[in-house]
């Protein structure tokens, strides 16, 4: 079979927008997911059994259900009735999704420093949330940064199923064009040499924090 990569320069527009839609809406869903995660992150290390519970529950079910059928779920039922738009349910949808593994990175930090930094918070008149706030956390955000921003690239890769839904995207992009082009191969090793450098670029942006980060500590 001949290659023909004309179809690649005459559509780089296209693929573009199709960047631009799946950075912002994987940004978008990191934002969504932040706020969740650490919320249930603190939840299953409280003392109530109640909030641990909570929090157990969620991490578990989002994380034993697929995203293609929690995408569908929140388009086609949750979004009828909270009339969310293709392109919100995709952030959401990826928001909880993202944020059950968040909540898992948020309590794996804070089990990570060691106890007796919250045993002489408390014995020097700290509040168990005073001890949190001001000794635990600072200690843990610098344990979770790493497997935070991971989940970032991870959430960018996830993102190339909020097709399913309709929003035009990278993956969305690619199916178009294959079906009006025909030229399978060429578009989706495109397509995956347009991920992998995305997602490259970031892992290397990401160590270069990291860098500075323990430089500056």
């Amino acid at each position: 079979m001949t290659m023909n990569w004309s179809v690649i320069y005459r559509n780089l527009p296209l693929f573009v927008t199709g960047v631009r839609m799946t950075l912002t809406i994987s940004f978008l869903a990191l934002l969504v997911s932040i706020p969740i995660g650490v919320i249930a992150g603190l939840f299953r290390v409280s003392r109530l059994r109640s909030l641990r519970f909570v929090a157990a529950a969620y991490v578990e079910f989002f994380r034993g259900v697929p995203l293609l059928v929690l995408l569908i779920w929140i388009f086609f039922v949750l979004g009828r009735f909270l009339r969310l738009t293709p392109y919100w349910s995709a952030v959401f949808g990826l928001g909880i999704f993202s944020g059950a593994f968040v909540a898992e990175i948020v309590r794996s930090g804070i089990q990570a420093v060691p106890r007796g930094q919250m045993e002489a918070a408390r014995a020097s008149g700290m509040t168990w949330l005073q001890a949190m706030r001001y000794v635990i956390l600072p200690q843990a955000v610098r344990k979770v940064l790493p497997p935070m921003a991971s989940q970032f690239i991870i959430l960018v890769k996830d993102s190339s199923l909020v097709s399913v839904i309709s929003i035009v995207d990278l993956s969305m992009v690619a199916k178009n064009l294959v079906a009006t082009t025909f030229r399978s191969i060429e578009i989706w090793t495109f397509v995956a040499v347009l991920y992998f450098c995305i997602t490259y670029g970031l892992s290397q942006l990401i160590a270069l924090c990291e860098r500075r980060f323990r430089m500056d500590h």
